[in-house]
């Protein structure tokens, strides 16, 4: 019998939709719980589909979950993982003995234990650094006085985090003490209502609106800069154990803070290491990405920060321990995995529509492989469209060549087999 996988995302992220497709080829039964209008909803992946909203959150959730049956649930962003323990928390509060929905939250993300720390980053960091991973040095930072305290402790450059964050927001590098004080006092105070509505509205992303309405003030943790490049590491564990595995090098991003666009498969023994020990450490299951920084003149994996959730790469099917989601049908099913065939031979991969929103003539869409969802061609129209939404200085001009130019980085006949599959 299919194994059923929850999709739970609180965003309109694109990789959602891919990691649906990828885990519904693997076996699974997909269904989701998502914004409405999300992209998971234009591919045929997804056997039924739960609106989630903002408002009224866990009554949402909940009775999305009930009504699925799922064996098991896989947050797409922060902040769904963080719904998750909220409900686990009340519901525990709620019954005497453990319910069957603590049991299975517990299936998806592993042990209750590791909850408050997977999205407390210097709790995480700490616990790193105990059990014996190298790490940066990282402290929280409450006010003023503590942060200028650090700058005549440690010195400079800092690099200041908020709690709850990703893919680049809520960080700054500081380079001085006016910079870090000025860094910190804009992510430690309440998000502006101006983006928080602006996010809401074009991005479908409300998880900024009840912290600015309610002048919520974010937890900040300042962590020593580590000269080197950005890597990252995103697993399938079951019981604190690494199934499968993906390591990558960051060869481009969206921005100096942002999130990769360009990435290329590399082994690196210490992250992985370091992972199997920080999943062993926090007895984790599901799927889970960690960001490290590889130090320039030794090679030193420096971790950084753990993503308690799914990652934008997480769909890239690899070979043998290198697919995650064939790795979470065999922890569901209790059979051998059976990995898809390899995306691809090439170790640079350019990620769509990251790397091609960010420059539609990038070298890399030639020279890397480009991960262009050809088979789910609404799908592909819908990441023009909301890219093209979101950057409007260009002109309608410029749009139809940057398309004209996408449609030729793929052979005719691949496009040709793809639109038959689609009908």
């Amino acid at each position: 019998m299919q194994p059923t996988v929850l999709i739970f995302t609180t965003t309109r992220w694109f990789p959602a939709a891919r990691l649906g497709l990828a885990l519904a080829n693997s076996g699974c039964t997909v269904d989701a719980v998502s914004p409405s209008h999300h992209p998971l909803s234009l591919t045929k992946a997804v056997r039924r589909s739960y609106r989630y909203s903002n408002f009224a959150p866990l009554k949402l959730l909940q009775r999305a979950i009930a009504a699925s049956n799922a064996d098991v649930i896989v947050p797409g962003d922060d902040l769904a993982t963080h719904r998750l323990h909220e409900l686990y928390k009340r519901e525990l509060l709620r019954t005497d003995e453990k319910s069957s929905l603590c049991s299975l939250i517990e299936r998806s993300l592993g042990s209750p234990e590791s909850f408050p720390i997977v999205y407390e980053r210097a709790s995480f960091m700490r616990l790193a650094e105990q059990t014996g991973v190298r790490v940066p040095k990282t402290g929280l930072i409450r006010d003023l006085g503590e942060l200028r305290r650090w700058a005549t402790e440690i010195g400079f450059p800092v690099v200041l985090k908020v709690d709850g964050s990703s893919g680049g927001e809520g960080v700054k590098i500081a380079r001085t003490l006016e910079e870090a004080e000025r860094g910190f006092r804009k992510l430690h105070a309440p998000p502006l209502l101006a983006r928080a509505a602006k996010r809401a509205l074009i991005d479908g992303d409300t998880t900024l609106l009840w912290p600015s309405v309610l002048r919520r003030r974010s937890l900040v943790s300042a962590q020593t800069f580590i000269t080197g490049r950005e890597a990252n590491s995103t697993v399938t564990c079951w019981n604190g154990t690494v199934l499968a595995a993906l390591h990558f090098e960051v060869v481009n991003k969206k921005h100096s803070t942002g999130h990769a666009t360009v990435i290329k498969l590399i082994e690196h023994v210490e992250m992985a290491r370091a992972v199997e020990m920080m999943v062993a450490s926090l007895r984790l299951s599901g799927v889970h990405g960690f960001d490290f920084v590889l130090e320039a003149n030794t090679g030193n994996a420096y971790l950084i920060e753990i993503n308690p959730r799914s990652t934008q790469v997480a769909h890239l099917t690899l070979g043998e321990g290198r697919d995650l989601p064939a790795a979470l049908v065999a922890a569901l099913t209790k059979h051998p995995a059976h990995a898809a065939p390899r995306l691809t031979e090439n170790h640079t991969i350019a990620l769509f529509p990251q790397e091609w929103t960010r420059d539609p003539a990038s070298p890399f869409l030639q020279s890397a492989f480009h991960d262009v969802p050809w088979e789910e061609p609404e799908l592909v129209r819908a990441c023009v469209n909301r890219a093209r939404k979101q950057n409007r200085s260009l002109r309608q001009g410029d749009w139809e060549l940057a398309v004209a130019d996408l449609m030729r980085l793929v052979p005719q006949k691949t496009r040709a087999d793809s639109t038959q599959r689609s009908d």
